[in-house]
């Protein structure tokens, strides 16, 4: 509990039992979750904290949001030394089949040269196919 009591505070989160309780919630899921993943794990947490738990931790960097392309706002934790600028962003993978999203860590974003005096503030880079588990059913 202390990790995550840590985590919360190096990102100047002010700690109350519900975003604490929100937080370990988030850290559970192995592939990127939505707002409607939480709501089913934490039924007892109303949406609207969850929303505004969800744009507090999105606005401190503790985690990041992807936009799929599934019409739902995937999110996910960030590394504990994520600052999430566009050099530390990464790709990630939407299955096909099962819908799941999934952060590919290892996989940086490729560069790609904008024009002269265009800003770059964040990328979005999505792979989509199946995932390893749903390819193994289609063969």
């Amino acid at each position: 509990m202390d990790n995550y009591i840590e985590r919360l505070q190096e990102r100047g989160i002010n700690i109350t039992a519900v975003r604490l309780l929100i937080f370990k919630e988030m850290m559970n899921f192995s592939h990127a979750f939505c707002l409607a993943d939480l709501e089913t794990t934490l039924d007892t947490v109303d949406k609207s904290t969850l929303f505004r738990t969800i744009t507090l931790f999105h606005e401190k960097r503790l985690i990041h949001s992807i936009d799929d392309g599934s019409g739902s706002i995937k999110y996910s934790v960030c590394s504990r030394y994520c600052d999430c600028s566009v050099e530390q962003q990464h790709t990630h993978f939407y299955c096909e089949k099962c819908k799941t999203t999934f952060c590919l860590d290892n996989a940086s974003i490729p560069e790609v040269n904008i024009p002269q005096n265009f800003i770059l503030h964040s990328a979005n880079f999505v792979l989509k196919g199946l995932c390893s588990h749903c390819s193994k059913i289609a063969t």
